[in-house]
């Protein structure tokens, strides 16, 4: 009888042993697949040229309209506050946009609109006879990564592109 008890403890430590084993195989699969914690991606989608004059040789007034998008693939969503998106011509800044404060949900893409109003009287007029205006912008989301409402953890969404404005056409090719 005693020996019957002890195969059924044993057998009984086997199991939990077993489902021990099995528990802590599926915590660290969670672990390192839906707990690990990306930066967002930021990047233009659409942009459109509007409102473009020149009012003498080295001067470029002109409108972008560009679609922003906000791409984040976490299991939480991100929350950022108010940032700008900057457009530089030859690493001088000549135009800003307002990015208000938003949240883009878990594994989501958020889109919005900006409007950036670009002025500057510094434009080479080679580029101006060439008919392409190369144009850098820049931008920097800096927020948290919610996660299950327990886990907030600080990231932040860059980008940085070169996009050549055809003054011909107004296409811009990103």
């Amino acid at each position: 009888m005693a020996k019957e008890d002890s195969k059924r403890n044993t057998k009984c430590l086997a199991y939990v042993a077993a489902f021990v084993v099995f528990q802590t195989i599926i915590i660290v699969v969670f672990a390192l697949t839906v707990m690990r914690i990306k930066s967002p991606k930021l990047r233009f989608g659409a942009v459109a040229v509007e409102n473009f004059s020149t009012a003498n040789t080295n001067s470029v007034s002109m409108t972008l309209n560009a679609q922003v998008t906000v791409k984040n693939t976490n299991f939480g969503h991100f929350k950022y506050p108010n940032s700008t998106v900057t457009i530089f011509y030859g690493g001088m800044a000549v135009g800003e946009a307002f990015i208000p404060s938003g949240r883009a949900k878990a594994r989501q893409t958020k889109k919005f609109n900006v409007t950036v109003d670009i002025t500057s009287a510094q434009i080479s007029s080679n580029d101006i006879n060439s008919g392409v205006l190369t144009l850098t912008s820049e931008a920097k989301l800096s927020g948290k990564v919610h996660l299950m409402k327990v886990i907030k953890k600080k990231k932040s969404a860059e980008m940085s592109c070169t996009m050549a404005v055809n003054l011909a056409t107004r296409a811009v090719r990103i």
